[in-house]
């Protein structure tokens, strides 16, 4: 791997980091301030929002700038929805601002791999970035676990500073100002990205039309960029394969914490740590998935997803702590060792059709809105009633049946299209060569 990679990865981790201690720290948030259960779970499609709603522009907008200048950019947002949640703004509001930062980074951190790395190195690069993020996961639920707990809130809250009175008087408001610096350390390293050199594809203006008019023509472009990826015969598979599992695994963070407390009597601080032993698992499979697969095998994944709605349904029926452990990580495996092969792919593919930024604005965009459906299914279900159980059940049917409809997809594609598949897996084994 060259250089620059490892400063791509360190920045990731910082920003991952954060991203999922301040997650944590928000949920506590809205439970010291009274909120109804509702509001806790609606966090997760507000953080997905604005990936939903600026998915057009931010591709072309990661496109048209170095990648390490977009990064650093996205993390000062973060930053900025961190002091609103700190000063008064309402904690859905402010996350939906951490969100922000988040949709505008993700383009830039998948879209430089492509620039930086050949294609033979994408599936190995996905594993360390995702295996990284997931690491990130674990550290970062454990980290806000730990920062809303009471030994080290004590700790934080002690400290005074003289004549200031920075307003900072409960747990989870100390551990969002300590998670600012985090966010700063990211940034510290987004400025150590190199230059790939790969030209910049500068997003379209007409001197002669107002800012507002030239922002809405990217719409077009941005919906040919979707239906391109939808109407690609591997694209679509592994776009809708990846839009699945992370609009499952999206939620599947909260719902986490919701049954941990139903079930096991956790806290906040006790159930983060089996948010953490769900990423544990992720992480495995995805080191595996770099290790084992190829980018033209990435297709004969699909039964895991099947695997994990069932396993998903299965939860329902533990009630330790010992036997909740292992199954979580089975879970988090099979996930990780789907999504890694299928997001080499979806990149491969996008990079080849409309430039990786696009592609990644594109894949977020569908996930997201899959994350923010099913969050405000979930979050509307819990209002009127659906305890954690049932929406647990509701998750693995979802999961089954989509993945075996997406697995029937491929194969009538295969069926249908046997000439131009094997000419596209060719070309992915052809660029492992390069």
């Amino acid at each position: 791997m060259k250089r620059g990679f490892y400063t791509i990865m360190s920045a990731q981790f910082f920003s991952s980091l954060a991203d999922n201690a301040i997650f944590v720290a928000a949920v506590e948030l809205l439970k010291s301030q009274g909120a109804p259960e509702w509001e806790r779970a609606a966090l997760v499609p507000m953080f997905a929002l604005f990936y939903v709603v600026l998915a057009p522009f931010v591709g072309a907008f990661a496109d048209a700038q170095p990648k390490g200048k977009v990064m650093f950019i996205s993390n000062a947002i973060k930053v900025l929805g961190c002091l609103m949640m700190l000063f008064g703004t309402h904690p859905l509001m402010a996350y939906a601002v951490v969100g922000l930062g988040a949709a505008a980074y993700s383009p830039a951190k998948y879209g430089i791999l492509t620039e930086l790395l050949p294609p033979s190195q994408l599936v190995k690069a996905n594993g360390w970035i995702e295996g990284l993020t997931i690491a990130s996961i674990i550290l970062g639920v454990l980290l806000g676990g730990q920062l809303v707990g009471h030994s080290v809130s004590r700790l934080l809250l002690s400290f005074d500073f003289p004549i200031i009175d920075t307003g900072i008087n409960t747990p989870p408001q100390a551990a969002i100002s300590v998670l600012i610096f985090v966010y700063a350390v990211a940034a510290w390293f987004n400025t150590r990205i190199p230059r790939t050199g790969v030209e910049m594809r500068p997003m379209r203006q007409d001197p002669e039309l107002s800012v507002l008019r030239n922002t809405l023509n990217l719409l077009p472009d941005f919906w040919q960029c979707n239906s391109r990826l939808w109407t690609d015969k591997l694209g679509q598979i592994s776009l809708a394969t990846t839009t699945l599992f992370w609009g499952v695994s999206g939620n599947l963070r909260y719902i986490v914490l919701a049954w941990s407390a139903a079930a096991l009597g956790y806290s906040t601080t006790q159930a983060s740590s089996l948010v953490g032993v769900v990423a544990i698992g992720t992480a495995v499979g995805a080191v595996l998935a770099s290790m084992r697969m190829r980018l033209d095998q990435a297709t004969s994944v699909m039964p895991l997803g099947i695997a994990m709605g069932v396993l998903v349904i299965l939860m329902n029926f533990i009630g330790n702590v010992w036997v909740a452990a292992p199954f979580l990580i089975l879970l988090g495996g099979l996930g990780g060792f789907l999504v890694v092969p299928m997001n080499a792919l979806l990149q491969h593919r996008g990079h080849n059709l409309m430039g990786s930024g696009r592609s990644i604005a594109v894949q977020n965009f569908n996930e997201q809105a899959c994350i923010l459906a099913l969050g405000a299914l979930y979050s509307l279900s819990t209002k009127f009633g659906l305890s954690a159980f049932g929406a647990i059940t509701c998750f693995g049917l979802v999961v089954a049946l989509a993945m075996w409809l997406i697995k029937r997809w491929h194969r009538h594609n295969t069926v249908q299209h046997a000439a131009e598949l094997q000419q596209l897996l060719a070309q992915a084994r052809n660029d492992k060569g390069h």
